[in-house]
């Protein structure tokens, strides 16, 4: 430490040839407060000043000029000092030997500052020196920390220590180092420019969890109540180590969500949120939030959060399900298509949970049921069956959503089995009943004439309605032909029905013959009867008449039975035709509702004849009237 004492006679030498104003001092030093600091010094002048009265010197603190009137630390004339250094400064050179070397005990932070020399070799040969020596008073010791500490890779952190006081050497402690793994220590002296330094290492390597944690410096001198300690928290930079995002989630589509991410590294990181390649959000901190409003079915997927602070990069995702109900399927065209042909139906659509779809057709379920989003219902060779309205309803937990199209089957008429000829009262009819797509044109063809009747030809009182895709035609055929051996009419009729898929002719048979027959024969039977009756009644009533009135009147009603007779066989006759008119219109199998419209007709009940003097006997000419009632 005092080894300028051996280089004072060198520098010395060296004054002797510069014969120069020059003094030594270190440019540096430094003290803990309360303890003492040796500022050494050394000074020259010329060779060819002679001291007059002796040599004397002046120490300044903060100014070289006197007449700036700076604060006197030392001045070995007197004992006038600045107030603050009453008591406190000695010197510890001899001046005479150019030694100013200088002591300050019990010293404290004001006393840091610059200090300055200032010879006195009697007369004009004053001068103070411009170069100094700057103190500083230090309460804590030093600790030299690296700019930059990194996690996993090795530190050296140094705690420094001044020792420039003669009468007391300091020793160092490390504080809060149990947690660090596997600590070394390792002390050092280093003395330069006459000033000492005592100095202990303590070397670790640092992890992510030491970020922020304190590590303390003692110094203390032995023998005394002197201590000085220096905290530093140390600042860990290390990667991205965890990176904690929500967990994957469930919204319905048009709710709010927010997504969170927090990221923890040192340096804060920049953190970004990515929806597959696009970044939705950046900031530079330790968390950040995504807000998404109005959530819709194309947000749906897996957003990941990326921090990166230079030290390294670390991400973590999640996957955001976004629940809604089915959308309306999608579904073929409306279609025609010819009967036999196979068919691939399809329904797709979208919905979150997948939807289930069913096929119904007409309002039935067909096909079956698949939880998918999209449905096949294959058709083999479709009958005319097949023909109507099918309809893809898709469910999920949320709502249903459907689609609806028409198929239409096409195919060659097929007659039915209603087609036939039945007689009728003033001839024989004919219907003919056929189904298929499009409708089937009928017309019929009477071989006998070699006529083919149709919608042109109205001579047979022709007649065609459609009904979907029924087709029916009918026709009357006035003239009953020639009589065959059983004495029925002679039929010969052939009915044609095609479209444009195919043709088919078939000969219509004759069918209720033997019936008919039976209906004429009870009803001519019924007719002689009734005029029987008719003609009984009629003498009963004259006769009842005659015993009344005792002397009969030319005023009897029923003096002209044929008169009565005729008027009821004409209303029979207008009757009958009635009934045949309105057979030209209706479907075969009619004939028993004609019979029995004739039967009722026979049933005749007479009311008594009244007199012209009775309430209602007559009618408006005066004529008696029978009262007829259909049974």
């Amino acid at each position: 430490m005092w080894c300028w004492e051996l280089l004072l006679p060198l520098l010395l030498i060296i004054n002797d040839v510069s014969c120069q104003w020059n003094v030594w001092v270190p440019r540096d030093i430094s003290a803990m407060t309360n303890s003492c600091v040796v500022i050494p010094c050394t000074f020259m002048y010329p060779s060819g000043i002679r001291p007059y009265r002796g040599t004397h010197g002046i120490w300044y603190f903060g100014q070289p000029y006197p007449q700036l009137f700076p604060p006197v630390v030392f001045k070995s004339r007197t004992d006038v000092v600045h107030e603050s250094y009453k008591g406190r400064t000695k010197l510890l050179g001899d001046l005479h030997q150019r030694n100013c070397t200088l002591l300050i005990n019990n010293i404290g932070t004001e006393h840091s500052g610059r200090y300055y020399f200032r010879a006195d070799l009697g007369g004009a040969n004053m001068y103070t020196y411009p170069d100094f020596s700057e103190l500083k008073v230090l309460d804590q010791p030093n600790i030299d920390v690296p700019e930059e500490i990194v996690s996993d890779e090795s530190l050296e952190l140094t705690c420094y220590a001044p020792d420039n006081c003669p009468d007391m050497t300091p020793e160092i402690q490390w504080m809060y180092t149990d947690y660090l793994p596997d600590p070394e220590f390792s002390s050092d002296y280093l003395e330069e420019s006459n000033t000492a330094v005592l100095s202990s290492t303590l070397t670790f390597t640092p992890r992510p969890m030491h970020n922020g944690q304190l590590l303390g410096c003692r110094v203390y001198y032995p023998n005394t109540t002197l201590v000085y300690e220096r905290l530093i928290s140390l600042d860990v930079k290390y990667a991205p180590r965890s990176v904690w995002v929500n967990v994957s989630s469930e919204v319905m589509e048009g709710s709010s969500v927010m997504l969170h991410c927090e990221v923890d590294s040192n340096p804060p990181p920049r953190i970004s949120w990515m929806f597959g390649d696009q970044e939705l959000l950046w900031d530079t901190a330790s968390n950040v939030s995504l807000s998404l409003d109005d959530v819709t079915p194309a947000q749906e997927g897996i957003y990941t959060c990326v921090g990166d602070n230079g030290y390294g990069t670390m991400n973590t995702s999640l996957y955001l399900a976004v629940k809604y109900p089915p959308r309306e399927p999608l579904v073929n065209d409306s279609m025609t298509v010819l009967e036999g042909s196979s068919l691939a139906l399809h329904c797709s659509t979208q919905g979150s949970p997948a939807p289930t779809l069913t096929w119904l057709k007409d309002g039935e379920l067909v096909g079956t049921i698949t939880a998918d989003e999209l449905s096949v219902l294959d058709i083999v060779e479709i009958t005319p069956q097949g023909d109507g309205q099918y309809r893809c309803l898709a469910e999920n937990e949320h709502g249903r959503a459907s689609s609806s199209f028409n198929i239409t089957v096409e195919y060659a008429p097929v007659l039915l089995e209603e087609s036939k000829c039945t007689v009728v009262r003033e001839g024989v009819q004919c219907v003919c009943i056929a189904t298929g797509n499009p409708e089937p044109t009928i017309e019929f063809y009477l071989p006998d004439l070699n006529i083919t009747i149709n919608e042109t030809d109205g001579r047979y009182n022709f007649y065609t309605h459609t009904d979907g895709h029924t087709s029916t035609g009918m026709i009357k055929l006035r003239e009953k032909g020639e009589r065959v051996d059983n004495g029925g009419p002679a039929v010969n009729v052939h009915c044609s029905i095609y479209n444009m898929y195919g043709r088919e002719s078939i000969h219509l048979e004759l069918q209720q013959e033997k019936k008919y027959m039976m209906a004429v024969i009870v009803g001519t039977i019924g007719g002689v009867a009734v005029i029987a009756f008719i003609i009984a009644a009629v003498r009963y009533v004259g006769h009842n008449n005659k015993k009344e009135n005792g002397n009969p009147r030319q005023d009897v009603v029923l003096e002209n039975p044929a008169l009565y007779y005729s008027a009821v066989k004409k209303d029979k006759q207008n009757l009958r035709k009635k009934v045949g008119e309105d057979g030209d219109y209706q479907p075969a199998g009619s004939m028993a509702g004609l019979e029995k419209q004739e039967l009722n007709y026979a049933a005749l009940e007479f009311i008594g004849a009244r007199s012209r003097e009775g309430a209602s006997g007559r009618g408006d000419d005066g004529s008696n009237y029978t009262e007829i009632k259909a049974k």
